[in-house]
Order: structure tokens, then C-alpha cells, then sequence
């Protein structure tokens, strides 16, 4: 696994996921408005990754602040937070991690300025070294339900690089691997960004995993023929209701899967649930540059001059269309994830 951001010598490098597979290249963010653009660009991308992301420009953020005083500091940090959190709309990752960091700048608040900042350093490398660690438990969580010789299609990319290590729903497939099953993933190409042509696929070559690249639209014809045994996806944003937000199309394909009787499993730590939420209907959904659309990777034209285009970067799969919601404490299915909100951190746990 190559890092999907990191600090290195004072500075956030970012893994730009946009030159992926044919480059692999880091760009140097020396400032909290470069991690912004690079999160709002498409430089990482995925939920968890986009959240550990923000922390580190928050920190970042924090060290170009000149203050005298804590009191001087902290509405300065807060425009920089407010920066940060204007990125991207729909993962909550993002929100949750902002709202991580600014309350361990309060919880430190007595402390010397320069010390905050030092810290700051710190909390976002454990985040890091946190989601790395949620992730391994996704995995074997959701191990339990590949078997040897399965076949799995995925939908976008949810794997190390969507995260700041191992992946959610890849992190599923590497889990079982490591069990010693054999399996092969079909990866939907998922348009119009292509993170499962070029990245999904690329890791999973990368890991020595068996994999096949379809178009989006073949999914209902592998499908029929019976040569899917189950569907992992990963998690832009849960409803308390355990309606989820993902990559645009994963909707689609959770559809497909309830009428040909596939297991459909969404991947995602507790962080991306989002409690306040009551159902998918609330949830925002990013609407993206048209150019996405008319454009392959923004330069061959593919539509007409002065087409309209929508371009809604992510949808909902309603809690009904979900076989169990994976995560760090165990899988669960959509009805009861809500009890993890109320106190009850170990509801029935989800098993076939």
C-alpha cells in the first residue's frame, strides 16, 4: 500500500488520484487552501481519506496562524475551518474530522499556542494510524461473508487509497484473501470520473487480486447469468435510517442485485454514519462540473457544444436494497444501525 497522504518534512503530500494508473505522483501542499483545492479536485478522493485529508490541513492551517493568544487564534482557525468544510458536500467524513479536530483545539486550549499547533501534528497522524486500524476490522468483519471462489462486484473505488490505508470494501476483499479464499471482483468502470477503471482495478492488480473491468451498464447482463455470488460497496454517507450515500450508480447496481437475490453489502466505518440524519432524502448530494460529463479526463469531447448536462456526483440506495452494513463493530442490518446512536454498541449482530 503507497500512502494516500502524509506529512512529510513540514508539508501534506497528497496522492493525485487524478494521474492514476498511468502516474503515480504526489503533490506538495505547503499551505490549508492547497489541501482544500486537492480535496475538492479530485486529489484524494473516498470518505475516510478525504476526512484524515482535512485534518492535516486543518494542522496545517493551524501553523500559518500568527496569534498572541488563544483567543486571537481561535476565530482564525475557525475561517480555516470553515475553508475546509466549503470542499465537498456529501462525505461526511469531511465533517466529522473538522468537528474532531476543532474540539481537540478546545480541549487544549490552556496550553502554549506553539504546543497546540505541535499537537495538532500529531492528532492527525492518529487519525491515520486510527483509520488504518478501523479498516482492518471492516475487513475481517466482512470476510466472514466471501467465500472461497466467490465472485464480487464493486462499484467505485473504497480501497486503500479511498483511505488513509487498507480500504473499507477492498479492505473486505483483502481480509478474505488474506484468510486464504480465492475470489474474483468485477469492477464497474464508474462514470463519469472512472475511479473503478482507474483505480479500483489498479490496486486490486497491485494486491494480486483477480479482477475484470465492465462498463457500468454490463452489470445487469453478469447478473443474470448467475455469475455474481454477492455485491461490496463502500460509503460516502449513512442515514440514521441506514439509507446510503455512494458513488453515483451504486444505486443501480443495489437494484440489480435485490432482483437477482445477491447479497448487497455497504462498507464503511461508524464515522461516515451520520446520525442526524434521518433518512437519504436529507442527505446533500454534490453536483459536479458538466465537463466530467462532455469530457473525457476534461479534454476529448464526447457531446455536442451547449448540451445540458446533470451531473449529480452520488445517490442514495434506500436501507431496503442493503443486505448488512459492515463496519468496525461488526455488520448489522440497516434497520438496526440507528441503535448505535442510542447507546447500544452491540446490537444482534448480522449473520446469513
Amino acid at each position: 500500500m503507497i500512502p494516500t497522504v502524509e506529512w512529510k518534512d513540514g508539508i501534506v503530500r497528497m496522492l493525485d488520484q487524478t494521474k492514476l494508473p498511468l502516474e503515480t505522483v504526489y503533490n506538495e501542499c505547503r499551505d490549508y487552501e492547497t489541501v482544500a483545492k486537492g480535496i475538492k479536485e479530485l486529489w484524494v478522493r473516498g470518505a475516510p481519506a478525504i476526512g484524515v485529508s482535512a485534518a492535516m490541513g486543518l494542522a496545517l492551517g493551524a501553523r500559518q496562524i500568527t496569534a498572541s493568544s488563544f483567543d486571537e487564534f481561535w476565530p482564525k482557525f475557525e475561517e480555516i475551518c470553515a475553508h475546509m468544510a466549503a470542499t465537498r458536500p456529501t462525505a461526511v467524513n469531511l465533517f466529522w474530522a473538522i468537528d474532531r479536530i476543532k474540539k481537540f483545539v478546545q480541549k487544549n486550549k490552556d496550553k502554549d499556542l506553539s504546543a497546540i499547533k505541535d499537537l495538532l501534528v500529531r492528532e492527525s497522524q492518529e487519525m491515520i494510524d486510527d483509520d488504518i486500524a478501523t479498516n482492518r476490522k471492516i475487513g475481517a468483519n466482512g470476510a466472514v461473508f466471501v467465500s472461497d471462489n466467490d465472485n464480487i462486484i464493486t462499484h467505485c473505488n473504497a480501497g486503500s487509497i479511498a483511505t488513509a490505508g487498507y480500504g473499507t470494501a477492498e479492505g473486505v476483499m483483502r481480509a478474505a484473501v488474506e484468510d486464504g479464499k480465492k475470489i474474483h471482483v468485477y469492477v464497474d468502470e464508474t462514470r463519469p470520473v472512472l475511479q473503478g477503471a482507474r483505480l479500483t482495478t489498479w490496486e486490486l492488480m497491485q494486491e494480486n487480486i483477480p479482477c475484470t473491468l465492465i462498463t457500468d451498464n454490463m452489470a445487469g447482463y453478469f447478473l443474470y447469468r448467475d455469475m455474481i455470488d454477492l455485491a461490496i460497496v463502500g460509503a460516502d454517507r449513512i442515514a440514521r435510517n441506514g439509507d446510503v450515500a455512494n458513488k453515483i450508480g451504486t444505486y443501480s447496481l443495489a437494484v440489480l442485485c435485490k432482483e437477482h437475490g445477491i447479497p448487497f453489502y455497504v462498507a464503511a466505518p461508524l464515522s461516515t454514519i451520520d446520525f442526524s440524519i434521518e433518512s437519504g432524502a436529507d442527505i446533500p448530494i454534490e453536483e459536479r462540473d458538466p465537463r466530467e460529463v462532455t469530457h473525457v479526463f476534461g479534454k476529448v469531447q464526447i457531446a455536442p457544444d451547449g448540451v445540458k448536462v446533470a451531473n449529480p456526483a452520488f445517490d442514495v440506495t434506500p436501507a431496503r436494497y442493503i443486505t448488512a452494513i459492515i463496519t468496525e463493530k461488526g455488520a448489522f442490518q440497516p434497520k438496526d444501525i440507528h441503535k448505535l446512536a442510542d447507546g447500544k454498541l452491540d446490537p444482534e449482530r448480522f449473520r446469513l
